[in-house]
C-alpha cells in the first residue's frame, strides 16, 4: 500500500488522458442545459502567472466541473488578452520584440494553466494579438465609425510621461498616477479617437437593475456614470455678446452666485482674458496641464485660481460677478464652467475665503431655530431668502421655479448631465490593434474597406521604443498608403486601440473562435450568450466591465446580437495577501505557483487556495499552510488504499447501514452542494474533512463493516472531492472499479429522511425550571420519558422528599414535573 499520494504520476496520467479523449470539448450544438462559465482571460505581460491568477482559475473550474456533474453542458474556454502596455513594456525592458515575448509567455502560461487541471476547451482559445482576432476588433471599430459612435477630436487628455501614451480616465488612479507604472499623470491637447459611450449612459444605468452582480460593483458603476438632474444657466458676459453656460443641481442658490469659475482649458478663457491678466492666466494654464484630472478633483488639495479680468452678469439680480479660472473645474465635466455659491458649497467657500471673494447667504434652515455657521458653507436644503420673488420657497420648490423662470427668458433650462466621459481609445504605442482609418488630404477620414481587414501590425521596420509619438508613423511601409476612394496618396492612422477594446467583446468570440467569416456566428451566439457566470476582480468595475456592457448594448442597438448585457451573474474573487500584505513585485512577495505544483501537486494547490479563506473576501497565503492540505490528501488516499477488498466484496445492496456515518454522508452531500454552488469552497472542504474523519471511525472496527455500504461511502467521497481535486478524484474513481470518467457521473442528491436523528434532546423541568436534558428515542411515550427522568440524579435531587402532583408532557420536547 502506498502511504503517500503519488501526485506526480497521477496528475500526468490524467492530463494526458483528458487531452487524448477530448472530454472537455464542448458540443455547442447541445443547448438543452447550456451553461457558459467564464473567468477573465489571462494577461501575458510576463512569462508566468502568479498565485493570484491561479486563485481565479482553480476555484472557478471547480464550480464549472460541479455544474457539469449536475447535468449542465458547460462551456469553459480560455484565452489571452495579449495586446497592451505591460506586454510592450516587458518587451522593451528585455530588448525583444513584443510579438516574440508575448508568444513565449502565452506558450508558458498555457502549460501552467493546463497543469492546474482545468477543463478548458482549448479548441476555442483566443489571442487578441493575432490577426484572426484583431481583424474583428477593427471591424467593431468600423461599425462604430459608420454610426457616428467613433469620432475624432482635439481634447485635453491624460498623459503618462513614463509610458509615453494617453490614458483613459479609468486608467488614472485616485492619487493622479498611472495605474500601470505609478508615474504622475499630466495633461496634453491631442487629436484622439473616442467612442460615444455617453449616448448609452441611461441604458447602462437601467441595465444594472436586471443583472445578478455584487451591489458594490453596481454602486461603483452608478457613481462613475454619475447621472445628475439639474439646470443649465447662461450668464451674459459684460461688454460681449457671448454667454457662459453653467450646470447646477442647485438652481435655488442662483441669487448667491458671487463669481464664475472656468476650467483652464475652457475654449473661452483666452478670448475673454483682459490684457493686464493674460500673462498670469497663461502661466496658470501651463501649470494646470502638469496635473492630472483625478488629482485636480481631490477634495484634500488646496484650491487655486486666477482672475481673468472679465465680468459676467448674474441673470437673477443683474449683479456684476468676476470670472476666474481654477484647476478644480474640468473642461470635460458638465460645461467646464461653474457658478460659484460660496455660502452654500464648501469648495466654493474655501476658494472665496482664500481670494477674498464675496459670500452671500440666500438659503436659510427650514427650522428658524437652527444656526448658520459663517465659518463654513451651509449645504443643506432649506428656504430661499434674499432671492427676490422666490423668497419663502423651499429649496425643492425653488429649484423648479427658478428653472422655469430661466426657461421663460431663454437663459437656461432643465437638463441631465453625466459624470461619464466618452471613451478615449487612442494609444501612441506599438503593441495594439491598428485603427482602420486612412487620412486622405482630399477625402478626409476614410474607413478601410471591411474586405481589406485586418490592417496588419507590421513586425519589421518599427522602432517601438516609446518617444511620445505613435511608433507606426515612423514605419513608411505601414504609414504611407493609397486612399480607397480617390486612389490618391494618403496615410494610415498611426495610433493603436486601447487594449480594453480587445477585451470588450472577447466573450462573444469564444463560441465562434474557429470561424473566419464573421466575428461571432449568429445562431451559436444566440444559443450561448450572454455569459451565465463571469468571474474576475472588482478592480475592473469602472474599466473592462463597463466597456463590455457598453459594447454589448451597442451591438444590440445595431441588431447584431439579441441581448444587451454580457454577463448575467458576476462573481468577484477576493484578494490573496501574503503575511497580511497585498502581493506586489515591489514588496517582493509575489508567489510563483510552479514550485508548489512541483512539490505538492496541482490538486493540493487548488485545495489550499480554496481552503485558506473565503473566496469572495480573500485569504492570506502561507507556505506552511499547504502542508496541512497535503496531509488531508494522504489521509483520503490511505483510506481508499487500505480497503482494496471493498471492490470485490461490494456486490449487492448494503444490509447494515451505519446510521451515524450515513447521516454525516447525507449532510455532507447537502452542504457541499450548496457550498460549491455559492462559491464557498473553504467550507465545502471542511465538510469533506469531517466526512473523512467519520469514515476512519467507521473503518476502525473491520468486523462490523458492511462492504457494499463502505463502497458506496467511498464512491460518494470521491464524487464530492472530484470537482475540487480533479486528478485525484479521477484516480480514486478508477481504483474503486469504475471505467468511465468521474466527470461523466451525475452529482448526487441527499436523502433528507436520513438527516433526521432517531434520538432527540428532551428538556426536563421541575416546577417550570430547567433541571436536565435527556437523549431519548424520537416518539417516546410519557411513561418511557417519565421513567428516564426519575432515574436522573439531577431530577432526584430536586424532587427528594416531595410529591409529584402533576406531569405535563409535550412529546419530543418537554417533560415538566409539578411538585
Amino acid at each position: 500500500m502506498t502511504e503517500s499520494y503519488p501526485y506526480q504520476s497521477v496528475e500526468a496520467k490524467w492530463r494526458q488522458r483528458w487531452e487524448q479523449t477530448g472530454i472537455y470539448r464542448t458540443d455547442l450544438d447541445d443547448t438543452a442545459r447550456k451553461l457558459y462559465v467564464l473567468v477573465m482571460f489571462a494577461y501575458p505581460s510576463e512569462k508566468k502567472i502568479h498565485i493570484g491568477q491561479m486563485w481565479n482559475y482553480g476555484p472557478t473550474d471547480t464550480f464549472a466541473r460541479f455544474k457539469r456533474m449536475c447535468g449542465y453542458n458547460v462551456f469553459e474556454p480560455m484565452g489571452f488578452d495579449a495586446f497592451g502596455l505591460p506586454a510592450e513594456n516587458y518587451a522593451v525592458k528585455h530588448g525583444v520584440h513584443p510579438a516574440v515575448t508575448t508568444r513565449d509567455s502565452i506558450n508558458y502560461i498555457r502549460e501552467q494553466i493546463k497543469k492546474l487541471g482545468a477543463m478548458y476547451d482549448w479548441d476555442k482559445e483566443v489571442d487578441t494579438s493575432q490577426p484572426e482576432y484583431y481583424r474583428w476588433t477593427q471591424w467593431l471599430f468600423l461599425q462604430l465609425f459608420k454610426t457616428g459612435d467613433a469620432y475624432r477630436k482635439r481634447a485635453p487628455v491624460n498623459w503618462c510621461p513614463n509610458c509615453q501614451t494617453v490614458l483613459a480616465n479609468e486608467q488614472v488612479l485616485s492619487d493622479g498616477t498611472c495605474e500601470r507604472c505609478g508615474s504622475g499623470v499630466t495633461t496634453r491637447d491631442l487629436e484622439q479617437w473616442f467612442f460615444r459611450i455617453t449616448d448609452f449612459a441611461d441604458r447602462l444605468l437601467e441595465g444594472l437593475d436586471h443583472i445578478d452582480w455584487p451591489e458594490a460593483t453596481k454602486a461603483m458603476q452608478r457613481h462613475w456614470i454619475g447621472r445628475s438632474e439639474g439646470t443649465d444657466i447662461e450668464f451674459p458676459l459684460e461688454g460681449r455678446a457671448d454667454r457662459i453656460r453653467c450646470f447646477t443641481t442647485r438652481a435655488d442658490t442662483i441669487f448667491g452666485v458671487t463669481y464664475l469659475v472656468l476650467a483652464p482649458e475652457h475654449e473661452m478663457v483666452l478670448e475673454i482674458t483682459a490684457d493686464e491678466h493674460r500673462a498670469e492666466v497663461e502661466e496658470y494654464i501651463a501649470n494646470a496641464r502638469q496635473i492630472s484630472d483625478i488629482e485636480r478633483l481631490s477634495l484634500e488639495r488646496e484650491k487655486s485660481g486666477v482672475f481673468t479680468g472679465a465680468w459676467a452678469i448674474n441673470p437673477a439680480n443683474d449683479e456684476r460677478i468676476p470670472v476666474w479660472i481654477a484647476d478644480y473645474v474640468l473642461s470635460g465635466y458638465g460645461t467646464g464652467a461653474v457658478m460659484a455659491v460660496p455660502a452654500h458649497d464648501q469648495r466654493d467657500f474655501e476658494f472665496a475665503e482664500r481670494y477674498g471673494l464675496q459670500v452671500k447667504w440666500v438659503i436659510a434652515p427650514v427650522n428658524p431655530q437652527d444656526t448658520i455657521y459663517t465659518d463654513r458653507a451651509f449645504e443643506d436644503y432649506g428656504v430661499m431668502h434674499d432671492s427676490g420673488s422666490f423668497n419663502g420657497l423651499t429649496s425643492e420648490a425653488g429649484m423648479k421655479a427658478v428653472t422655469e423662470w430661466l426657461e421663460s427668458r431663454d437663459l437656461g433650462g432643465a437638463t441631465v448631465r453625466y459624470r461619464l466621459r466618452d471613451w478615449l481609445i487612442s494609444r501612441q504605442r506599438y503593441w495594439g490593434a491598428p485603427i482602420p482609418i486612412i487620412h486622405c488630404p482630399s477625402c478626409g477620414l476614410v474607413p478601410v474597406p471591411e474586405e481589406e481587414l485586418p490592417v496588419l501590425l507590421p513586425e519589421d521596420g518599427v522602432d517601438f521604443t516609446p518617444r511620445g509619438t505613435s511608433p507606426l508613423a515612423s514605419c513608411k511601409a505601414f504609414y504611407e498608403t493609397t486612399c480607397p476612394q480617390c486612389k490618391g496618396p494618403a496615410h494610415r492612422d498611426p495610433d493603436t486601440m486601447d487594449t480594453f477594446v480587445c477585451s470588450s467583446w472577447y466573450f462573444l468570440r469564444y463560441p465562434s473562435a474557429q470561424g473566419n467569416n464573421q466575428p461571432f456566428e449568429p445562431e451559436v451566439t444566440h444559443n450561448w450568450l450572454p455569459v451565465d457566470v463571469y468571474v474576475g476582480g472588482p478592480e475592473h468595475a469602472t474599466g473592462h466591465l463597463i466597456y463590455a456592457r457598453y459594447i454589448t448594448k451597442y451591438l444590440n442597438s445595431i441588431g447584431r446580437i439579441d441581448f444587451d448585457e454580457p454577463f448575467t451573474r458576476l462573481i468577484h474573487q477576493g484578494i490573496i495577501t501574503c503575511q497580511g500584505q497585498r502581493m506586489s513585485k515591489s514588496k517582493g512577495n509575489v508567489v510563483n505557483p510552479d514550485p508548489f505544483i512541483e512539490k505538492y501537486g496541482a490538486d493540493c494547490l487548488r485545495l489550499y487556495l480554496m481552503f485558506m479563506g473565503d473566496y469572495i473576501t480573500g485569504g492570506d497565503w502561507s507556505d506552511e499552510g499547504i502542508v496541512g492540505i497535503r496531509r488531508f490528501q494522504n489521509r483520503v488516499w490511505r483510506l481508499v488504499q487500505q480497503w482494496p477488498p471493498v471492490v470485490e466484496k461490494a456486490d449487492g445492496e448494503p444490509s447494515d447501514i451505519d446510521t451515524d456515518l450515513n447521516r454525516v454522508m447525507q449532510q455532507t452531500i447537502k452542504e457541499v452542494t450548496g457550498d460549491i454552488d455559492g462559491f464557498r469552497f473553504n467550507t465545502a472542504i471542511s465538510r469533506l474533512m469531517e466526512f473523512v474523519n467519520e469514515l476512519y471511525r467507521y473503518t476502525a472496527e473491520p468486523d462490523r463493516i458492511d462492504h457494499p455500504f463502505l463502497k458506496s461511502a467511498l464512491d460518494m467521497l470521491t464524487v464530492l472531492l472530484g470537482p475540487l481535486a480533479p486528478h485525484m478524484g479521477e484516480e480514486l474513481w478508477e481504483q474503486l472499479g469504475h471505467s468511465e470518467s468521474l466527470f461523466e457521473q451525475r452529482w448526487p442528491e441527499w436523502d433528507e429522511k436520513a438527516l433526521e436523528r432517531e434520538d432527540i434532546t428532551l428538556v426536563v423541568q421541575v416546577n417550570g425550571k430547567l433541571v436536565d436534558r435527556l437523549m431519548v428515542a424520537k416518539g417516546s411515550s410519557e411513561d418511557q420519558v417519565s421513567q428516564r427522568a426519575l432515574d436522573s440524579p439531577k431530577v432526584q435531587r430536586k424532587i427528594s422528599g416531595k410529591t409529584i402532583k402533576k406531569t405535563i408532557y409535550i412529546q419530543d420536547r418537554i417533560l415538566n414535573l409539578a411538585i
